[in-house]
C-alpha cells in the first residue's frame, strides 16, 4: 500500500461512509464554488470549473446540486468567500504531507491542521518545506476499454503530455500542470470523458512504515481528510501488505 488515498480502503461502518460521502459531496460544491467565483461560471470558458464538475459527475453528484453550487457563486455577493492554503509538514517517521484547503477562516484551518500534526506524531513545517519532495503533475484517467493503448499514447503525445501508463487497469496521462487543461480537453474530444483528472502532487521517493508509525500516520490523515476545510491530502508513505493486512484486521 503506497501513496495518499489507498488507507480509504481500510473498512468503516456503513454510518462512517455515509459521513464521508456526505463530506465529500461538501468539498465538491466547496470547488465548484471556488472555480466558478475566480473564472466564468460557464465551463466552456472555465477549465477549472469543467474539471470540478467533470469530478462531481464521478461522485454521482445530482445535476441539481451542482446547478445550485454554480448559481449561488455566480450571485452577487452571495456565500462564504474562501481562499486556498497549502500546508506542508512531516508526519511520523518523517513522512512528508501535503495538505490543500479551501477556507473562509485561515486562523480556524491553520490551527486545526497544526493540531492534527501535533496529536498524531508530526509536525507542521513552513510552505515549500516538503514539497520539493514531491512532483507537480497533471493525471488524467481513463478505463482500458476507451482505447488501445497505442492510440492512447499517440493521441497524448499529440496533445502535448509527458507520458502515458497503459495496463490492465486504464490508461493514465500526465501532462505538465501548465498544459493540463489543453492536454484533458484534447483527449475528451477524442475519447469523451475521462475517468478523473486533476492536478496532483506525486512523491518522488516514499518512506516504508512499521505498524506503529502506519496506525499514527492513518489517523493522521483520516482527521486531515475529515475536516471540512481540506480538500486534498498527499504523503510520500509506504506500507508492507503484511502490515496493512494487521491493520486492517
Amino acid at each position: 500500500m503506497a501513496g495518499h488515498s489507498q488507507f480509504k480502503n481500510i473498512m468503516h461502518r456503513k454510518g462512517a461512509q455515509d459521513a464521508k460521502r456526505a463530506r465529500q459531496f461538501a468539498k465538491l460544491i466547496r470547488e465548484i464554488t471556488v472555480s466558478a467565483r475566480q473564472g466564468l461560471p460557464d465551463p466552456a470558458s472555465n477549465p477549472r470549473l469543467r474539471a470540478a464538475l467533470a469530478a462531481a459527475r464521478t461522485a454521482n453528484m445530482s445535476r441539481d446540486t451542482i446547478d445550485r453550487a454554480i448559481k449561488k457563486a455566480a450571485g452577487a455577493a452571495a456565500g462564504d468567500d474562501y481562499v486556498e492554503v497549502r500546508y506542508e509538514g512531516y508526519g511520523p517517521s518523517g513522512v512528508a504531507v501535503i495538505v490543500e484547503a479551501l477556507t473562509d477562516n485561515r486562523n480556524r484551518t491553520a490551527s486545526d491542521v497544526r493540531s492534527a500534526f501535533a496529536k498524531y506524531g508530526g509536525s507542521l513545517g513552513e510552505t515549500n518545506s516538503v514539497s520539493f519532495l514531491f512532483n507537480r503533475i497533471g493525471a488524467i484517467r481513463y478505463p482500458a476499454g476507451a482505447a488501445e493503448a497505442d492510440a492512447m499514447l499517440e493521441a497524448a503525445i499529440e496533445a502535448g503530455a509527458q507520458d502515458v501508463a497503459s495496463d490492465a487497469d486504464g490508461h493514465e496521462v500526465i501532462a505538465a500542470p501548465e498544459d493540463f487543461f489543453t492536454v484533458r480537453d484534447a483527449l475528451e474530444a477524442r475519447f469523451g470523458a475521462p475517468e478523473s483528472a486533476r492536478l496532483d502532487w506525486r512523491p518522488m521517493t516514499s518512506v516504508t512504515l512499521d505498524e506503529t508509525a502506519a496506525a499514527s500516520l492513518l489517523k493522521l490523515l483520516d482527521v486531515l481528510e475529515d475536516s471540512d476545510d481540506v480538500q486534498n491530502v498527499y504523503a510520500n508513505f509506504d506500507i508492507p501488505e503484511a502490515v496493512m493486512r494487521k491493520l486492517s484486521g
